[in-house]
């Protein structure tokens, strides 16, 4: 009898062991297992607060519950928050060229929002691109001369900012005037008329957002609302530096 109990009392011992070791086991397991990825996750920022009807350019609306002009817009906005710029110097170059920008815009009769037409052109740098353009508005040589610029025999008025900005100014009325809509002026900006002009009639459309352009005039005014977006909205796109660009309250001399 006393070795049966002895027996008893082993085979439950072992059994009481193993169950120790099961319990330890999955506890390791537990803590050292990976969290599941969630497919749902939710992005640090807000890029599209409902639609495209959250946005515009030059008080011209996007087409709303436009499934591609919000993935557009969402591309763009992404590409410009702080997650994939990581610098403010944009912000700080605002500060300093837009109160001289803004009265010259506004003496001409253009649209506010062109004002971030530099950030979008050179990133608000002069510098000249490889294919010849310079200045803060990236003019071509020929461009700059027909609107009023000096280029040639050491002087290049392109990196001028006042006088770089009244030519664009003049550019891009007359661009308005002849498509009567600032989206299409601003793509015919980077694209120039004749091509602009070419892909309206060939699509028979004349709504910027709803045409299919080249890679980069495609996406020109959704830059140009994200840069709109990121400037006056910074700390919603990462931005954790706040700048107030300060409204001139005088129009500059322009001649």
């Amino acid at each position: 009898m006393i070795k049966k109990h002895l027996l008893t009392c082993s085979v439950m011992l072992v059994l009481v062991l193993i169950s120790l070791l099961n319990i330890y086991g999955t506890t390791i397991d537990a803590k050292s297992a990976k969290p599941a990825r969630s497919s749902n996750r939710t992005s640090k920022f807000i890029f599209v607060k409902s639609n495209a009807a959250a946005y515009n350019f030059a008080d011209e609306a996007l087409p709303v519950n436009d499934a591609r002009v919000t993935f557009k817009l969402n591309k763009s906005l992404r590409r410009h928050a702080f997650k994939n710029v990581q610098s403010t110097l944009l912000h700080r170059k605002a500060e300093v060229l837009f109160p001289i920008i803004e009265p010259i815009l506004k003496f001409y009769g253009i649209p506010d929002d062109f004002k971030y037409i530099p950030l979008v052109e050179s990133g608000l740098q002069s510098g000249t691109s490889p294919k010849g353009a310079s200045g803060l508005w990236q003019f071509m040589a020929g461009t700059a001369r027909t609107y009023g610029l000096k280029v040639g025999h050491g002087v290049d008025e392109r990196k001028n900012i006042r006088k770089s900005t009244i030519a664009a100014c003049k550019y891009i009325r007359e661009l308005y005037g002849e498509f009567n809509s600032w989206t299409l002026a601003a793509a015919a900006y980077n694209n120039g008329s004749v091509k602009l002009q070419r892909a309206i009639n060939k699509q028979k459309e004349d709504n910027y957002f709803r045409m299919k352009l080249n890679r980069e005039t495609g996406a020109y005014v959704y830059n140009i609302i994200a840069m709109k977006a990121i400037i006056e909205q910074p700390k919603e796109f990462g931005y954790k530096n706040y700048y107030n660009i300060t409204q001139p309250t005088t129009l500059l001399a322009f001649n």
